[in-house]
C-alpha cells in the first residue's frame, strides 16, 4: 500500500503493533457510508467518470453484503478497515477503485469514520436512557404514594415518597440524555475533505460530503479536522458521568435489597445464587452495574492521556483511541439495557418503607415548622425547642409521634394536640408541595410533564 517508497516488508513485530483491522472493522458501516458520499461527490465536481463512480458503488454495495454475511475477508496485511475496504474494492472492480481515494486521505477518512461512529452510539446511548427513563416513570407512577425516608448522610432525614425517589433518577438521566445530545450537536461536522492536514487541490465539494453523511457543515480547519478527538473524549466524559449515576441507583437497590432494609425485591431473572450458602439471592446484576463506571471513567483518562501531548496533525497515537472508546459504549449500553430490566423488575415493599421512614425522629422538621407556623416561632428557636423534643423522645423510648402532650407542652405550653397531625411520615411528605417536592400530587406532576417528554 505504500506505493515505491518501501522496498521491503515491515517485520513482525511492527506489523503486530501497527495492524489495527481486529478492533477498526466496527467501522465498516461509516467506512463505506463516507466513501459512497466521496465517490458520488468526486464524480459530480468531474475528478472522476461516471462508469468509475457506478462501479465503485456497485462494488460497495457487494463488500456491505459481504460483511453482512460474514464472508467479507479483513486481512492483518491490510492493516485497518480502510485498506482492507479499498483492496476488496480492487479485488471486485479493478483498476477504477483506485480513483476512489483521490482527494482523501486516511487522515480525514479516519476522523470521519469514528466521528460518524461516535456520532451512532451518542444516538443510541439517549435511546437507552429514555427507555430508563421510562421505566424509572412507570415505577413512580405505580408507587407515587408509597412513603419511604428519605436520606442524608444515610440517615433518616425527612420521609418522601418511592414516586419522588425515582423521579429523582429520571432527572439525573435527563441530564446524561442532554450531554449527549450535545455532544453530538457540537462533533456535528464533517472532516472529509481536510485530506491529510492540508486540504485538496481538487475542485471537491466539501459541503455536499457533509450534508449526503448528515452533518450540518464541513469542518472549518483542515489541521484541526484530522487532530481533533474532542468529540470522542467529550462523549466519554458524558459516558463517565452517566455511569456514576448508574451505580449510585445501582447502589441503593443492593442496599434496599438487604434484610435489613427489606425496600425492594428482585426476581430470579435479575438475581444469582451462591455456591455455598443455598439462603443467597445476591443483586449482582446492580453490582456489576456499580463497578462499570471504572471502566468509563478509565476510557477517558486514557484517551485523554493519549492525545494530551500530541502536537498537530495526526500521530500514530491516535490509533489509541477506538479501543477504550469502543470499551466504554459496550460497557454503558450493557449496564443501561441491565438497569431498565432490573427497575422494571424491581418490587417495592410498601409496608417495609413505610415502616422506616417514621423512624429515626424524620418528623423533627415538621415539628419545628409547625411551631413556627403556627405558633410564630423564629425557625432558629423552633429548631431548638424540637432538638429538646428529639433528646426527650429518646430518653424515653418513643418517637415523635408517641411523644407525650404534656412533655411536648413542657417545652412551650402553647403547642396543642394539632401539632400531631404533621407528625406522621404521610403528613410530612404531603406537606411538601413546592414545585419539585416530595407531596404526591407533585410527583404526579412532574411524572405527566416526564411522559410527555419521553412520548
Amino acid at each position: 500500500m505504500w506505493g515505491g517508497r518501501f522496498s521491503g516488508k515491515p517485520a513482525e513485530l511492527m506489523q503486530a503493533i501497527n495492524v489495527s483491522i481486529g478492533f477498526d472493522k466496527r467501522l465498516a458501516a461509516q467506512d463505506l457510508a463516507g466513501s459512497r458520499a466521496h465517490a458520488a461527490m468526486l464524480r459530480t465536481v468531474g475528478v472522476i467518470s461516471s462508469e468509475d463512480e457506478a462501479a465503485i458503488q456497485d462494488g460497495l454495495s457487494r463488500i456491505e453484503a459481504e460483511i453482512a454475511a460474514g464472508t467479507f475477508p479483513f486481512r492483518d496485511e491490510f492493516e485497518d478497515i480502510h485498506m482492507n475496504v479499498e483492496a476488496r474494492l480492487r479485488e471486485l472492480i479493478g483498476p477504477a477503485a483506485g480513483r476512489l481515494h483521490t482527494a482523501r486521505s486516511r487522515n480525514d477518512q479516519v476522523a470521519l469514520d469514528f466521528r460518524l461512529w461516535v456520532r451512532d452510539a451518542c444516538d443510541r446511548t439517549v435511546g437507552q436512557l429514555q427507555a430508563l427513563q421510562r421505566a424509572l416513570v412507570a415505577q413512580a407512577e405505580a408507587h407515587a404514594d408509597a412513603v419511604m425516608p428519605g436520606f442524608t448522610h444515610l440517615q433518616p432525614a425527612q420521609p418522601v415518597t418511592f414516586g419522588h425517589h425515582m423521579m429523582a433518577y429520571v432527572e439525573m438521566f435527563g441530564r446524561d440524555a442532554a450531554r449527549f445530545a450535545d455532544a453530538r450537536a457540537r462533533m456535528n461536522e464533517s472532516p472529509l475533505g481536510a485530506a491529510a492536514l492540508a486540504g485538496s487541490p481538487f475542485p471537491i465539494d466539501r459541503h455536499m460530503t457533509a450534508k449526503a453523511l448528515g452533518f450540518d457543515r464541513p469542518t472549518a480547519n483542515s489541521l484541526d479536522s484530522v487532530a481533533d478527538r474532542d468529540f470522542a473524549l467529550e462523549a466519554l466524559a458524558a459516558a463517565a458521568i452517566c455511569g456514576a449515576h448508574l451505580s449510585r441507583l445501582a447502589e441503593e437497590i443492593v442496599i434496599w435489597m438487604t434484610p435489613q432494609f427489606g425496600f425492594v425485591k428482585l426476581s430470579d431473572a435479575f438475581t444469582t445464587g451462591s455456591s455455598i450458602m443455598p439462603q443467597k439471592k445476591n443483586p449482582d446484576a446492580a453490582e456489576l452495574i456499580r463497578a462499570k463506571v471504572g471502566r468509563l471513567l478509565g476510557s477517558f483518562t486514557q484517551l485523554t492521556v493519549v492525545m494530551k501531548g500530541l502536537p498537530l496533525t495526526y500521530s500514530k497515537d491516535m490509533q489509541e483511541d477506538k479501543v477504550p472508546t469502543f470499551e466504554a459504549f459496550d460497557a454503558l449500553e450493557l449496564s443501561l439495557l441491565a438497569m431498565a430490566g432490573m427497575v422494571a423488575d424491581m418490587r417495592p415493599n410498601a409496608e417495609a418503607m413505610k415502616a422506616a421512614a417514621g423512624a429515626g425522629f424524620s418528623t423533627a422538621t415538621d415539628l419545628a415548622d409547625w411551631l413556627v407556623r403556627e405558633l410564630g416561632i423564629p425557625f432558629r428557636d423552633a429548631h431548638h425547642v424540637t432538638g429538646a423534643a428529639v433528646k426527650r423522645a429518646e430518653e424515653l423510648g418513643v418517637d415523635l409521634p408517641g411523644l407525650p402532650l404534656a412533655e411536648l407542652k413542657a417545652l412551650d405550653n402553647r403547642i396543642t394536640d394539632a401539632i400531631f397531625g404533621v407528625l406522621t411520615p404521610q403528613a410530612s411528605a404531603a406537606s411538601r408541595r413546592s414545585y419539585g417536592g416530595a407531596a404526591p400530587e407533585q410527583v404526579r406532576a412532574q411524572i405527566a410533564r416526564w411522559k410527555e417528554i419521553l412520548a
